[in-house]
């Protein structure tokens, strides 16, 4: 068994009961030895809980915020307080109070943490009959978009265990976001920033199913989705923008090349015309504004047209495929404009894909 003294656990805690002294208890029995334990802005009656777990055991460090200030501020409060005064210390692992996280695991994850300096997620098994309804959809859900719009899988978008290496926990210390949303704009920030993570499989435990939780479905729901939609909002404005000059500048080309090409050739030279200048401005938003990635321009360019270049390919062949298929004359611009339009959004969402995975996937740290 690996040794945990340098690892401390983040417990932050809004309204506790007596399920948070368990929690406790079940920690040091595992063997740790460090606890930041906040309490953001717990009601009156609740703070016993707190005060008694600080008076019984000298391990705890305890925080406290005046107010509710969310749960991503009482983790960012607890990483500021770690990285300033624990100058020795490997990492932190989070814990909710609910007695939901079984010590074994919150140590597996620990261990995983120490044996590979990744980022560790603790995941649950959403498939078991046990899970309440709500939480099953909400995670899949959740697990989907990540997918799809982010390029991440991840098999428990919403666990509160995470056991987090120090150099990583300098990086999500300044990640925004200060409920909820927090622990989505730390996943986010993994694929930005190229911090590796790994998964743990860890017991699947919902005490009255769930109840306990300050989640908020609707409200906490929105929150999280529109961090994640955002990032594909941007994408779609630079595609949008980007197929406005292609088209544009297709139907200039199209109409000025029309008296001294005809057939393959005036639809090869508009459309590759077109796509190299909207494909120069595609690459340079994608890159600053979409997906804010720290990568060598020089690369990611390189990438980028081994991507765009058999993409215009298929744009060109495709179009003037539909041209022979359906008799479509050279000077029927408006016509050949709407054809061109609509394969460029069908090879729209693939390239979504590739640029994400590939194009502007930032360099793994070692």
């Amino acid at each position: 068994m690996k040794d945990l003294s340098k690892i401390s656990v983040v417990l932050p805690s809004l309204d506790p009961d007596e399920k948070l002294s368990a929690v406790i208890d079940g920690l040091l029995e595992y063997g740790f030895t460090d606890i930041i334990l906040v309490n953001d802005g717990s009601k009156p009656e609740n703070l016993p809980y707190f005060l008694d777990a600080a008076d019984r055991h000298p391990e705890i460090h305890l925080l406290h915020h005046e107010v509710n200030k969310g749960k991503g501020a009482a983790l960012k409060n607890a990483f500021r307080w770690f990285l300033e005064n624990r100058p020795d210390g490997v990492g932190v692992v989070t814990v909710d109070g609910d007695n939901q996280h079984h010590p074994e695991d919150t140590r597996a994850c620990c261990e995983h943490m120490l044996e590979t300096g990744h980022c560790v997620l603790g995941c649950r098994d959403f498939t078991l009959e046990h899970v309440p309804p709500r939480s099953r959809f909400g995670n899949h859900a959740t697990s989907l978009v990540f997918k799809i719009f982010c390029g991440m899988t991840i098999s428990d978008t919403q666990t509160g265990l995470r056991a987090l290496p120090r150099d990583a926990l300098e990086i999500l210390v300044n990640v925004a976001g200060d409920r909820f949303e927090y622990e989505t704009n730390m996943l986010l920030a993994f694929k930005t920033n190229a911090i590796p993570f790994d998964e743990v499989k860890i017991r699947t435990v919902y005490i009255e199913e769930n109840k306990s939780s300050h989640f908020r479905v609707i409200h906490d729901s929105w929150r999280i989705y529109k961090l994640i939609l955002a990032h594909f909002f941007r994408y779609t404005l630079s595609s949008l923008a980007s197929a406005v000059v292609d088209t544009v500048c297709f139907s200039l080309l199209d109409w000025l090349l029309a008296g001294f090409l005809g057939g393959f050739a005036l639809t090869a030279a508009a459309g590759g015309g077109a796509r190299i200048l909207s494909s120069l401005l595609n690459f340079f938003l994608n890159k600053q504004l979409v997906f804010k990635a720290h990568v060598d321009t020089g690369k990611a360019m390189l990438r980028y047209y081994c991507l765009a270049l058999p993409q215009m390919a298929a744009q060109v062949l495709l179009t003037h495929g539909f041209y022979a298929l359906f008799r479509i004359s050279d000077r029927a611009v408006g016509l050949r404009t709407l054809i061109y339009t609509i394969v460029m959004v069908a090879l729209y969402f693939l390239s979504y894909m590739i640029q994400q995975r590939w194009v502007f996937a930032p360099q793994k740290s070692k």
